[in-house]
């Protein structure tokens, strides 16, 4: 089959979008994996396809696959801002804010004048069963009232939580010298993720600014993660390190993440997280599958 895609990216991380809104498309594994292929295909971190939607209030389904392994994956930021410019410029939808929703949430995109995109990211989430982790047997330390737990057979900690997808933060010093290709897969498929985890390491700039790396599940380092983005700060605001606003510096841009949940009482930890970052069309094409 011939395939109609364009290739998008949001600081670093790019994307094969594909318009499925006019009629079902079905790819196998092996047609995803071929697609984000960088030698076979066209190559990128995800695959995103864009569908129509039939819930009430919803404008588009959005479906997310790994450019990698070709497994549907929940949720993904930064390709949520190339989703909302790509439908803005292919005349799919004239509104400026849209809704959509993916495999495990809603979500609301915000076009601004600037040419940035706005994501709602929705609430992150602390619930250990959810994430999931599995914390059986272990003792977190505490600070600022949030946990870091220890994975003592890689001698680091990592602060746990989920942005709809899992993750696990750890405090760096440098993310220059850190050993992101060597902890980042040992953490990834760690045995206390049962579903593997994204691993972010986090450099505290400032209280208003952040250097970051993220391995991603089932892909490597990434030149930016949204998700990943949103988890590091989240964590580090509740690790009494971060104000409200912070600028995440990432290989491939840089992106604004606030959340009102920030060193705040226990009933604002469900407040949604603001993502804002760059979107933007690379090139189009069509490929053989």
């Amino acid at each position: 089959m011939n395939l109609r895609f364009t290739k998008m990216q949001g600081a670093g991380n790019d994307f094969c979008v594909i318009d499925a809104t006019q009629q079902a498309l079905t790819l196998s594994p092996a047609q995803l994996q071929r697609l984000g292929d960088r030698r076979f295909g066209v190559g990128c971190d995800q695959i995103l396809v864009i569908e129509s939607s039939s819930t009430p209030g919803v404008d588009f389904r959005y479906r997310i696959f790994n450019g990698s392994s070709g497994a549907e994956v929940e949720h993904c930021g930064n390709g949520a801002r190339c989703f909302v410019r790509y439908v803005n410029e292919k005349g799919l939808s004239a509104k400026r804010s849209i809704t959509v929703e993916t495999v495990n949430k809603r979500l609301e995109l915000h076009l601004r004048d600037d040419g940035r995109v706005s994501v709602d990211m929705g609430a992150p989430i602390f619930d250990l069963a959810r994430v999931p982790f599995n914390a059986e047997g272990l003792s977190p330390r505490l600070q600022g009232g949030f946990e870091l737990w220890p994975l003592a057979d890689l001698g680091v900690e990592v602060a746990v939580l989920s942005m709809g997808n899992p993750h696990a933060v750890m405090l760096v010093d440098d993310v220059d010298q850190s050993p992101v290709a060597q902890l980042g897969p040992q953490v990834e498929t760690h045995a206390r993720f049962p579903r593997k985890v994204n691993v972010g390491f986090l450099q505290i700039v400032s209280r208003s600014a952040v250097r970051l790396r993220v391995f991603e599940r089932d892909a490597g380092e990434t030149l930016a993660c949204g998700t990943g983005a949103c988890a590091a700060v989240v964590a580090g605001m509740r690790l009494g390190m971060l104000d409200a606003a912070v600028e995440v510096q990432t290989h491939g841009g840089d992106l604004k993440i606030e959340w009102a949940g920030a060193n705040a009482s226990s009933a604002a930890l469900d407040a949604p997280v603001i993502m804002t970052g760059p979107a933007q069309t690379v090139f189009e094409g069509e490929i053989s599958l």
